[in-house]
């Protein structure tokens, strides 16, 4: 069985589309709006071939309108797109996002999986990277074979017991430093990293059409031309 597991999406359609993996199941682990202009098709992929998915923090502010705190570069793009993403989402979206679980635990190929955005501790906010004693403290009460997280959009492998965690990168908006469409396959028990180029040009030239301002469509294109890092003037 051949298990996708993407994450971090964030209404980038034109990565999403680069991913042309054959699989059986598909699990999504959150944020697929916001950062980019077109979320309709990624929230309708997901919608019709995801076999389970768990609420990010950028799902939960879209479908509630969350007005957005700070000034930092990363929130007033998030700020901005989420009002694009609001204009063009219908009612059906918005309630999809709305009505995703915090977690979900499955069993697929006779192992066992936990899914969450951030950790089981704060299921949509906890930023908590590589770190094996910090995970096996947020697991000490999951049975699973893989853990499959999000949010941090860097990939992750951790074997921690007989319990594996997971996070494949993000796949619209990676921060490793490899401007690519990141995601993992899980076939008979093993974990593949992949990851697939895809036309930036292409996504940049629809955040310009949908209307974002041009100073946070330069922040934009500098975050996927350079895999996440932020331009030294802000």
């Amino acid at each position: 069985m051949r298990i996708l597991l993407i994450a971090d999406i964030h209404a980038n359609f034109v990565a999403l589309s680069a991913i042309q993996e054959s699989f059986d199941a598909c699990l999504f682990l959150g944020d697929a709006v916001e950062y980019g202009t077109d979320p309709a098709p990624c929230l309708d992929w997901i919608r019709g071939h995801a076999t389970a998915v768990v609420r990010g923090n950028h799902d939960h502010s879209t479908a509630q309108r969350v007005q957005s705190q700070g000034a930092s570069p990363l929130r007033r793009l998030a700020a901005a797109t989420r009002a694009i993403n609001e204009r063009v989402l219908t009612a059906s979206h918005r309630k999809f996002l709305s009505q995703m679980p915090l977690t979900r635990s499955l069993e697929l190929d006779g192992q066992k999986f936990f899914l969450v955005h951030a950790t089981p501790r704060d299921p949509m906010d906890e930023y908590l990277p590589e770190d094996a004693h910090a995970w096996q403290q947020r697991l000490s009460f999951i049975e699973a074979d893989f853990v499959c997280v999000g949010h941090t959009h860097k990939p992750m492998q951790l074997h921690l017991g007989q319990t594996q965690v997971i996070n494949p990168g993000s796949v619209g908006q990676p921060r490793n430093g490899v401007p690519e469409a990141h995601y993992a396959i899980i076939e008979q028990g093993k974990v593949a990293f992949r990851t697939v180029p895809y036309d930036i040009s292409r996504a940049v030239g629809q955040m310009r059409e949908a209307g974002l301002e041009e100073s946070l469509i330069e922040l934009a294109e500098h975050l996927l031309r350079t895999g996440g890092s932020l331009p030294a003037s802000v």
